[in-house]
């Protein structure tokens, strides 16, 4: 079977990008780094790829707040690209910056595009925070993403973000919470709730570390998998659970979009 083109979207600020398409190609996919001017002036089209990757970083400096001017775009210039890609239910992952831009443009969590629902706000802790943090998979909807796929309960990975605090009203969150669309949460490493910072490591409502779409295949989350794909470390035991668990959910994304 053909690999699946992945369309790894690029814009100014954004620094991750090289490592999410190393992580698609170990995964067994064809990455292509595309910048966001290339698709507003039609040299690369949305519906030409199989996955549409959001990567980490900084998108415009993060002016105005993370990811809002990116969002901007999209919604702006490319809605059509996008309804049609996302009504194909062809997988779309954003992590980190990503997952903030697509709240923003109001993908997450509920495909209402052009209105945002929910919000990744401030840490709590007033503060950028960067290191390893552990989370746990639950039953979701998400087509990528099943706790039965890890062989960790708890899963070791990286965060970097100063805006990451997932927060939303209550009926949103009950909502999420109902339709199984909260695929990752922050735990202790024993796997008990994370019980505050550093745990949670931004006050994230429900420790919620990422989300899906209602269909399961729009997948936002804070942490990073794509570092952790080579990750090693000398003095970090679990970094083979980290890239066990990274590469499978790469391997996931791929193998869906491989059925489509």
């Amino acid at each position: 079977m053909a690999k699946p083109e992945v369309c790894v979207l690029k814009a100014d600020g954004i620094n991750c990008d090289m490592e999410m398409a190393y992580a698609f190609e170990v995964a067994g996919a064809s990455p292509e780094v595309v910048h966001i001017n290339q698709l507003r002036g039609g040299e690369r089209r949305l519906c030409d790829y199989g996955v549409l990757a959001i990567p980490g970083g900084f998108s415009y400096g993060d002016d105005i707040a993370s990811g809002q001017v990116l969002a901007t775009e999209l919604t702006s210039y490319l809605s059509d690209q996008i309804q049609t890609f996302t009504g194909q239910d062809k997988p779309v992952f954003g992590v980190c910056n990503g997952f903030q831009v697509l709240k923003r443009a109001g993908l997450l969590p509920n495909r209402t595009l052009g209105h945002q629902q929910a919000t990744l706000a401030e840490n709590e802790s007033g503060r950028f925070v960067c290191g390893w943090i552990n989370l746990a998979a639950g039953k979701s909807a998400c087509r990528f993403v099943r706790p039965e796929d890890f062989d960790e309960q708890v899963i070791p990975m990286q965060v970097a973000h100063g805006e990451g605090r997932f927060f939303a009203d209550t009926a949103t969150i009950d909502s999420l919470k109902a339709n199984g669309q909260v695929v990752f949460r922050y735990v202790s490493p024993d796997g008990s709730p994370a019980n505050g910072f550093p745990n949670n490591p931004n006050g994230s409502l429900y420790d919620i570390a990422g989300v899906c779409d209602p269909t399961g295949t729009i997948l936002g989350m804070m942490p990073h998998p794509e570092r952790s794909i080579a990750a090693f470390h000398p003095h970090r035991a679990r970094t083979t659970v980290a890239r066990a668990a990274a590469t499978k959910i790469f391997t996931n994304i791929v193998n869906y979009a491989k059925s489509l």
